[in-house]
């Protein structure tokens, strides 16, 4: 006889619970979504209810306590009906793993469980107009008045901008800090007086997410909130938790190509050229076989940095390369896709175009693929240092 392992048992569960909620509630509603670029409310607020905003939140502060193997299984499946729906708790996610992993115990006490149970909705403040891979020039400034700082800047490129609440916020409280990363602070910062939501972005996909600036003028956040209690830990802090961006990054990646393929080796087999179904063709074999390897290869990646970081070890090389890897075979395999469709696939009719406009963010988002081959090569160069 043998025992059942009880996270096996519920990874299982959640994922046949979002496999359900995706094909009743998200398909049905995603093209018009992105169509309008509407905020998709009802289906976050389903979201909560099934606890995916504390998917990786210990179960002492309100979360399922789940790995983040389970977690990048979410995302898959989630960014394989819709990529935008992935949107919110992607970011929400960095939020409460910095928060998790360096949080004092009393914001830990304090945050946590809202966040967890999505009635209050995080994000993530770091990218700026003149900035984003070079985040120790961020311009941002908290200067400490008393038992407040205050807060001047602007962020840009922020998922949940309009609709998050509380967001990780990263600022400088040392403007001399040598080198410049090391004046760098997190602070768990919640809407109010002198803090809004700017300019929406109209994008060319992840349509319905919203992507907004974020201003911060004279707003004064308590110095409670400062992330662990120290100031110039907040590099460190966000480089951290963008580890586990950058594994969900890969893992929607997974699951746009993968949605791409399956509507691809499916259609092959129904359209008929010259008297037989174009999957005969070798051509076409070739494009499919190349494909579904690719989205293997991606798979294996993503749940490998899944489990080192589970393991509890600092995954720098191993997300940077699923992230890497992901997002630009989810580029080929979307195109590759629209090959296979002709002229169909290039209509609105069919979600080919949507996968095909949603495959860049990948490449962009949570570090450019540029920058991710300067990390994966820095610490390729430590590991064979000679």
């Amino acid at each position: 006889m043998t025992s059942t392992d009880p996270t096996t048992e519920l990874r299982s569960q959640i994922l046949a619970t979002v496999r359900d909620f995706v094909q009743r509630e998200v398909v049905p509603q995603a093209a018009e979504h992105d169509l309008l670029d509407t905020y998709p409310t009802e289906l976050v607020d389903q979201m909560a209810e099934m606890g995916l905003f504390g998917i990786t939140v210990p179960e002492q502060y309100g979360g399922l306590g789940l790995d983040h193997t389970t977690y990048a299984a979410v995302f898959e499946e989630l960014a394989k009906g819709w990529l935008s729906i992935t949107g919110p708790i992607g970011t929400h996610s960095i939020l409460t793993h910095a928060l998790a992993k360096n949080g004092t115990e009393d914001q830990k006490q304090r945050w946590l469980p809202d966040l967890a149970a999505g009635k209050k909705r995080g994000g993530l403040a770091l990218t700026e107009p003149g900035g984003g891979s070079d985040v120790a020039a961020m311009k941002t400034r908290a200067v400490k008045d008393g038992e407040e700082y205050v807060v001047n800047g602007t962020k840009l490129f922020i998922t949940n901008g309009e609709h998050g609440d509380v967001f990780f916020l990263l600022a400088k409280t040392d403007m001399e800090a040598d080198p410049p990363h090391r004046g760098i602070t997190g602070f768990v910062a919640e809407k109010g007086p002198g803090f809004t939501a700017g300019t929406h972005l109209d994008k060319l996909g992840y349509r319905g997410v919203d992507t907004t600036e974020l201003v911060f003028q004279d707003y004064r956040v308590a110095a409670a909130e400062v992330i662990g209690g120290t100031e110039g830990q907040g590099f460190y802090q966000v480089m951290d938790a963008l580890e586990t961006g950058r594994i969900n990054v890969a893992a929607r990646a997974v699951g746009v190509a993968d949605a791409a393929f399956e509507a691809a080796i499916k259609y092959a087999q129904q359209r008929e050229t010259f008297g037989k179904p174009i999957a005969q063709q070798q051509s076409i074999q070739n494009l499919l076989a190349d494909m579904a390897t690719k989205i293997h290869a991606a798979r294996l990646m993503t749940m490998d940095a899944a489990q080192r970081k589970d393991s509890g070890e600092r995954i720098d090389l191993e997300a940077g390369m699923a992230k890497l890897y992901a997002s630009e075979i989810c580029g080929e395999v979307t195109m590759d896709a629209m090959r296979i469709h002709g002229g169909y696939g290039f209509t609105k009719d069919l979600p080919l175009e949507r996968y095909y406009r949603d495959a860049p963010l990948m490449i962009i988002g949570e570090g450019t693929n540029e920058i991710q081959r300067l990390v994966i090569a820095k610490n390729l160069l430590k590991r064979y240092e000679v």
